[in-house]
Order: structure tokens, then C-alpha cells, then sequence
């Protein structure tokens, strides 16, 4: 029986393993799935997680849940021989293995891009995964807490500033929630007034939102400076370090906390662990029917999709399809196809996705959305993209899930419980009597 490899548990990987199910025969190949994480992570749910409004849990699509034929391999392929077809898969415990295979799909998905910045690393929390969106609203509801115990003064103003370095959509989005989280959070904190909150986007360019045209991206630039928010156009981070932000433009704040959503760079198991053909960008080199190599010299039982294959973009000659979800669940989609039709002697078929459009949440009830000239602002844009991801993420359990949140949300409000401290879980057992003897003092 066949053995099909497939590196990389997100969008691509996961949608690709779930399709292979239901198409191969039993018997007729095992799938096999290497990842650090036992769940794919629905990222467009990301910035409504640091709202509160999605369970982080419901930005998670379990795989063991949802691949039940599928072997699940808990670590990181750290290399590829693909003339001898082999992996070598470094675990989560224990020493490294080799696994063969007979066909491989590289899905690794692209990491965050990180620059070279004093204290980024040590003050900055990424936007890519479940845990990091948590960890961010959390910060901001502990910081709440804290500085409504506080006299007016310089650490308060740290303790409600926040800011976010990257204007892309993860960066836009993810300030719009969080600012209408902090917002909201100051009728419930009596002691705090909004004129106090300091919310800054960094941007290197002169725009923020590259996916939509000048003046929608203008139109989100005043929306979000209307609600309270500073928008830092052409302007670069400096430094970071001890959260003192220095920017380019000579502004500087000090702001306790730093979200870093600048971009994707090259998955280095991909740019440098590999014998398979790259770009000169680290990006995998993949046809349009999703094979790895060229045209001219295509590698046999090699396949490649999600954000770290360059697949040629045939709605627009000449281009790589962009790093996104659209493109990496229909692609993945795809490359389940045409493995099992490679498979059977069958024809494959090329990648051809014309735009859907794009659509922002730039907060609760606010959003944009552009298809061409058609261009939809504020609550029915807001409505379409909730629409349009409820019905997007994979498994009706999970769209269930999701939906029984928001109308609980509706009904109720978002929770503002920050838990904060399960990322010490043993703090209050091992220093609980000190806690205690303290607090009687």
C-alpha cells in the first residue's frame, strides 16, 4: 500500500489529508500527516479571538477528530531526501526517524517574519496561532485590572498602550478588535476613561490593507483615527527594547503591549532541508496542477500548495498566487484531487481561483469589503465577513460552535474574564502560602 506524506497540518494540509479520505479507496493508500500542533488553526477567526468573540477552542479544528483514517505524527519534518524519498521527522519527545514514502505533499505553510529589531524578541507576541491571540487579549484585560488600581502617570499609560507592527490584514484586523474590546471594556471599568487609551499601528508604506484599493484604504485609515486609534503611515519600529517604542519618524511611546504581524517568511525546512527545486524567495517550486518543479522538468510524486509554494496565479499571468486562506483551502482541495487521479492514471487538473473579493472585520459591527469596483463599508460588511467564515471554517460542529458564541455574545456581551495566569498554572500551588501570608499583611 502506498504511503502519502503530507508535511504540514494548516489549511493545505489538513484540507488536503480530509479530501484524500473521502476520495482513496480503502486499502488503496495510507495518508500520512506530520505537525507540531494536533490542530489546524483557522486564523481569519484570530482577530475575533482576541475580541472574545470566538471561543479560542473554535479557532481550532481538531485533526484526530476530523482525519479518523489518517496517521497523525506529533513533530516537525526537518528534512527531505526525495531522491531516496525519505523524511527525516524530529518528534515533540524522543529521537529523531526517518519515514518513507511514495508520495509526498509539501504543505508546510510559510512562519511569521521576524526583523532583526531591538527588544521585538523579547517584547513582541506574534499573530499565527491559537495560543498567541489568547496570550494578547489576556495582556489587555490584566492590564485593565491593573491600571484602574492606579494613579494617572506614566505606567498606567503603558499599561493601556498597545501596539501593532504591520498593516496588512492580520495587523488591521487584529487592531480594529482589539481596539473595540478596549473600548467596550471602559464602561465596565468606571475608573478608566477612553481618552486614556493609547492604540498605534506601525506602517512602513504609505497605506495600510495592500488587498484593497487607495481610497477603501484611506476610508479604513479614518475609521479607525475616528474610534481613537493612531495610524503611523511610512513610519518603521526602531526599537522595542524594554517596551519603549522608537519610530522611525521620531515618535516615541513607551507601550506594555507589542502585537509584531509584519508578514510570512520562507519555511526554512522548505528553503534549506530539501533536494527539491526552490525560488529565489525560499518558496517551493510548483506548476499550476500543484506538481513540484517546472513545466519543462516536473519531479514525479512530489506536490505542493498553501503559502510556501509558489503556484503560478493563471486569474493573473505572470504572479504567484498570494499567501492566503482562499488560496490555500481550494488548493488543497485540488491537490487531493489530482494525487488521487495521478494515483489511478487519471488527469489532473490545473489551479485556477479567481478572487472571491476581500473582506476585513475592523471591529464588532465594523468591516469593508471589496470585490473590483463594488466596494461595502460598516455593518453589512461586518455581517458578510461573519457570514462568509461561519460557513468557511471546516465541520458543521464547528460552525455550530462558533455560531452558538456569537448569539451568546449578542445576548450577553463578550466575556471579559482574562485567565491570564494559566501560563503559570503552578504560581498560585507553589507560591499560594506566600500569596496568602501577603495579602493578610
Amino acid at each position: 500500500m502506498r504511503t502519502i506524506l503530507v508535511v504540514g497540518g494548516g489549511y493545505a494540509g489538513f484540507y488536503t489529508a480530509w479530501k484524500l479520505e473521502k476520495k482513496l479507496r480503502r486499502g488503496e493508500a495510507q495518508v500520512v500527516v506530520v505537525d507540531p500542533r494536533p490542530y489546524m488553526t483557522y486564523q481569519p477567526f484570530l482577530p475575533e479571538v482576541l475580541a472574545g468573540s470566538v471561543e479560542a477552542r473554535h479557532a481550532a479544528v481538531s485533526q484526530r477528530r476530523h482525519l479518523r483514517r489518517t496517521k497523525l505524527v506529533s513533530g516537525t519534518v526537518i528534512r527531505v531526501d526525495h531522491a531516496h524519498k525519505t523524511a527525516i521527522v524530529r518528534p515533540t519527545d524522543g529521537p529523531e526517524f526517518t519515514i518513507a514514502y511514495d508520495v509526498i505533499a509539501i504543505t508546510a505553510g510559510a512562519v511569521t517574519r521576524k526583523l532583526s529589531i531591538p527588544g521585538v524578541a523579547d517584547q513582541a507576541i506574534g499573530m499565527k496561532h491559537v495560543e498567541e491571540a489568547v496570550a494578547i487579549r489576556d495582556r489587555l484585560l490584566t492590564n485593565f485590572d491593573r491600571a484602574s488600581a492606579m494613579e494617572p502617570g506614566p505606567l498606567r499609560r503603558r499599561l493601556l498602550t498597545v501596539t501593532f507592527v504591520g498593516g496588512g490584514f492580520s495587523g488591521v484586523e487584529g487592531f480594529g478588535e482589539l481596539l473595540s474590546l478596549a473600548t467596550a471594556l471602559t464602561r465596565s471599568y468606571p475608573e478608566i476613561d477612553r481618552s486614556e487609551l493609547g492604540f498605534h499601528l506601525v506602517e512602513a508604506r504609505d497605506r495600510i490593507l495592500p488587498e484593497v484599493t487607495d481610497e477603501p484604504g484611506r476610508w479604513v485609515v479614518r475609521s479607525l483615527e475616528e474610534r481613537g486609534g493612531h495610524v503611523h503611515l511610512n513610519a518603521q519600529l526602531v526599537s522595542a527594547a524594554d517596551g519603549h517604542v522608537v519610530l522611525s519618524n521620531g515618535e516615541e511611546f513607551d507601550s506594555d503591549l507589542i502585537v509584531w504581524t509584519v508578514g510570512n517568511a520562507a519555511n526554512p525546512m522548505v528553503r534549506s532541508m530539501t533536494d527539491l527545486p526552490i525560488d529565489a524567495r525560499g518558496r517551493l517550486m510548483v506548476r499550476a496542477d500543484l506538481r513540484v518543479g517546472t513545466d519543462a522538468e516536473p519531479v514525479p510524486d512530489a506536490w505542493g500548495a498553501g503559502d510556501d509554494a509558489a503556484v503560478p496565479d493563471l486569474a493573473v499571468p505572470g504572479t504567484a498566487t498570494v499567501p492566503n486562506a482562499q488560496h490555500a483551502v481550494r488548493q488543497g482541495k485540488l491537490l487531493a484531487q489530482n494525487i488521487v487521479a495521478s494515483i489511478r492514471g487519471g488527469k489532473v487538473r490545473r489551479y485556477k481561483h479567481a478572487s472571491l473579493g476581500t473582506v476585513a472585520t475592523l471591529g464588532l459591527g465594523r468591516g469593508i469589503f471589496q470585490y473590483k469596483r463594488i466596494v461595502i463599508k460598516g455593518l453589512p460588511a461586518w455581517l458578510m465577513h461573519r457570514g462568509y467564515h461561519v460557513l468557511a471554517v471546516p465541520s458543521w460542529e464547528r460552525k455550530v460552535r462558533v455560531l452558538a458564541v456569537w448569539l451568546t455574545a449578542a445576548v450577553f456581551g463578550r466575556d471579559i474574564v482574562s485567565l491570564a495566569s494559566v501560563q503559570d498554572p503552578r504560581r498560585a500551588f507553589v507560591h499560594g502560602d506566600e500569596m496568602i501570608s501577603q495579602s493578610g499583611q
